[in-house]
């Protein structure tokens, strides 16, 4: 018989409104997760070497797509719950109650057998539950906090999904399945119609950040810290948000749906080709010449994943280049002082995937930076967690 306090765990963990600073100093704001979830990790191997033979793109549409196929089958199974999750750049990480944990392993590991057979990318899938991170001392503590007025997200403190991470990526099998099945691939509401997009003329990079603190009891202030700082140098988090309304763009492209009919479906189909291009076209009137195109366009911006704290800050923003290197010279000094290790890729523009159910309210937008992104943060990252 399911537990429904320990099913709805997360869909009924309140949400602080609380900005993130306050947040962090809030100790008793962050709750344990119940010991019978588990966490799922999905990661893209040999994701570097892919954005340097030039197919980012491809990553960021496949770690798109493992999202997708996890909430339109918890959608199925039960309308209206919540789950942690995180976008990776090149992989995800869901933290799940394990009634649903069977039948989300075998649509992820169908999925990897599809993208296997369609992009040649190996898409590795694992699990660990939360019990077992306990016994090994990997903590996790969750809180959900209002990042935007339309958007929710998790902060996990602790090492447990870092943990997790590494021990799936250690134990990984090669998916050993022989024939796929359609009908367990559901990525319905996939989109990735947006060109590139660029800064405001004044903060004319964009910066692909991940940061970790080296003692993991020193997170919540450390995280606190850095995130002040940020707010000190940059702004705002709406201020040094990447995603602005009037700098997005349709990406007419057949090429660019080419790409997303290699992820979203099993067969090829013209037919599809041709009716996705002609409503990109179509949808550029519907953005700017109706009143639910340009409210959708506004809401863009509010639902986009540009900042997750799993462990980890992984977050991406707009700066100008002089507070960039001020920036980089405060980091520079913890990592001196033993307190962090970060990866850091500066680029010109961001890319967007999307996940949209509903142009009115339920829709999602994930967010990386051209380059490389998020990857290109995280060679600069191991590199020096190698040499630490």
């Amino acid at each position: 018989m399911i537990n429904n306090t320990e099913l709805d765990f997360y869909t009924k963990l309140k949400s602080s409104s609380e900005n993130l600073v306050d947040l962090l100093d809030c100790e008793t704001c962050f709750v344990e997760l119940p010991d019978t979830w588990h966490v799922v990790v999905v990661d893209i191997q040999n994701s570097t070497r892919a954005v340097d033979s030039g197919n980012h793109h491809q990553v960021n549409l496949t770690a798109t797509g493992s999202i997708i196929s996890v909430l339109n089958a918890l959608r199925k199974e039960k309308q209206g719950i919540e789950i942690p999750y995180f976008f990776g750049g090149d992989g995800a990480t869901f933290i799940i109650p394990t009634v649903f944990l069977k039948n989300i392993i075998l649509i992820l590991e169908n999925y990897s057998f599809h993208i296997k057979t369609n992009t040649n990318l190996t898409l590795r899938v694992g699990h660990v539950s939360v019990k077992h991170l306990i016994t090994l001392k990997s903590n996790l503590k969750i809180a959900k906090h209002k990042l935007t007025n339309q958007l929710s997200i998790p902060i996990v403190l602790g090492n447990g999904l870092k943990k997790a991470e590494e021990i799936i990526k250690h134990d990984f099998e090669k998916n050993n399945a022989t024939h796929f099945e359609k009908d367990l691939l559901n990525l319905e509401g996939m989109e990735c119609r947006w060109k590139q997009i660029n800064p405001n003329q004044s903060q004319n990079k964009v910066i692909c950040l991940l940061l970790d603190a080296l003692n993991e009891a020193d997170q919540r202030a450390i995280y606190r810290d850095i995130i002040s700082k940020m707010d000190t140098i940059f702004g705002t988090f709406e201020n040094r948000q990447p995603i602005k309304s009037n700098k997005l763009k349709l990406n007419f492209s057949i090429r660019n749906i080419l790409e997303e009919m290699k992820i979203s479906l099993a067969n090829r189909d013209w037919v599809y080709l041709i009716s996705k291009w002609f409503s990109t076209l179509f949808g550029k009137f519907y953005l700017n010449l109706t009143q639910n195109g340009k409210q959708y366009l506004k809401q863009i911006g509010q639902l986009s994943h540009t900042f997750m704290l799993d462990g980890m800050i992984n977050t991406i923003f707009t700066a100008e280049q002089d507070k960039i290197d001020l920036f980089i010279d405060y980091l520079n000094q913890l990592e001196d002082d033993k307190k962090i290790i970060y990866g850091i890729h500066i680029t010109h523009a961001s890319v967007m995937s999307c996940y949209v159910l509903d142009r009115k309210t339920k829709h999602s937008h994930f967010v990386d930076g051209t380059e490389g992104g998020y990857t290109s943060a995280a060679k600069m990252f191991k590199m020096k967690r190698k040499i630490s």
